[in-house]
């Protein structure tokens, strides 16, 4: 079986090459995402320096990338990652260890790379891509006031119906626990701590506890992207977490009266990596460094609503209003990193959760089995 599979991957790596000539091979997500990436900057990179971008879809994890350097058949180029799997990545040799500031361009104003992405990076081997967001939205026909805070989405007396939530702990204990009065510090470093110490976990559940069992609230737990927008027009919830991107094309795309709320938004993230011994690892670097500069990733904003990793970004969507494609929709104000929604938000910590999910997910369920 190992032979076969070492023969197939040879055989694609082999087409490949036939088919592409070398061209650089990107290994995304697919849908409207990689339509973004290769719209926003994919096909203005290629035509720039004069080389064959191509985009597949894959599932995420590193099982692929392995399976191919095993069998010394290695047909990606560049990956879009989570970040542990670049720290994974790094530390096994997948991915070719960067030096930001050499190998990526600085901001138009000079502002060396490392300086202006939006944050630091998990691991040397990754760079920023885009940034979205977990917050919440509501349907502004269904309420008479308008919820403005954290707080507001744990408020059943003044905005009485149930909220839909994640259906795992991931961002539901970091919002309650700012709903519960802790601050958050920069970047969130305060509800972290919290979360890592004695009670702090519990105390986190037992706030989501009493919003799903409050006779003037409840919960309803979403699980697929598309959920949340549709379970607020449908009036089953007032309230709804969700990813921006998802809020942004109902409202946008479809016309629909939902209104999001940055206030305690957690700030969520996707990274490239160059993958090491790619089949056109020199041309890939070049791409790379290009797909990422300011303008590039501002590109990106064109077509979807995840912020570009470069701060510098944010003024070249500015001077360029509107920037949506449908050239009437300023991208901006739907931007999570938009100085205006940044007034009090998280990073979701990848650490955190890597060391702790498996124990906060026992404490979770037997929650959620009790309601």
């Amino acid at each position: 079986m190992k032979k076969l599979s070492k023969l197939l991957l040879t055989l694609t790596f082999a087409l490949s090459i036939t088919s592409s000539a070398f061209a650089v091979t990107v290994a995304s997500w697919g849908g409207a995402y990689t339509e973004s990436q290769k719209l926003g900057y994919g096909d203005p990179t290629a035509k720039a320096l004069g080389i064959d971008i191509n985009w597949v879809d894959y599932s995420g994890g590193l099982s692929e990338i392995k399976a191919q350097k095993e069998a010394g058949a290695i047909n990606w180029d560049i990956m879009d990652v989570f970040a542990m799997d670049t720290i994974t990545g790094c530390d096994e040799g997948i991915f070719v260890e960067f030096d930001f500031d050499k190998d990526f361009p600085p901001a138009p104003d000079g502002t060396p790379a490392s300086e202006d992405f939006f944050t630091s990076m998990p691991s040397k081997c990754a760079v920023g891509n885009i940034l979205y967001s977990w917050n919440y939205a509501y349907n502004s026909e269904n309420l008479k006031n308008s919820p403005k805070t954290i707080k507001d989405f744990f408020n059943t007396k003044r905005f009485p119906g149930k909220r839909a939530i994640y259906k795992s702990a991931l961002t539901n204990l970091e919002i309650a626990l700012a709903a519960d009065g802790v601050k958050m510090g920069k970047g969130g470093e305060f509800l972290y701590k919290r979360l890592e110490a004695e009670g702090g976990v519990d105390r986190a559940i037992a706030k989501i506890k009493k919003l799903c069992t409050d006779p003037n609230g409840g919960c309803v737990f979403w699980s697929a992207g598309a959920q949340p927008p549709e379970l607020l027009m449908s009036g089953e919830v007032v309230m709804a977490t969700g990813w921006n991107g998802r809020f942004f094309n109902a409202t946008i795309g479809e016309g629909a009266p939902i209104v999001q709320v940055w206030d305690g938004q957690g700030l969520d993230y996707e990274y490239f990596a160059l993958v090491k011994g790619g089949p056109d690892e020199a041309n890939a670097k070049k791409a790379l460094a290009m797909m990422t500069n300011t303008e590039m990733l501002a590109g990106s904003a064109k077509y979807i609503a995840y912020a570009p990793w470069r701060k510098s970004s944010i003024a070249v969507m500015e001077a360029g209003e509107p920037w949506y494609k449908d050239g009437k929709t300023n991208m901006v104000p739907h931007m999570p990193t938009a100085p205006a929604n940044l007034k009090k938000y998280f990073l979701v910590n990848a650490d955190f959760w890597a060391d702790n999910s498996a124990e906060i997910g026992e404490k979770w369920e037997a929650m959620k089995a009790g309601l």
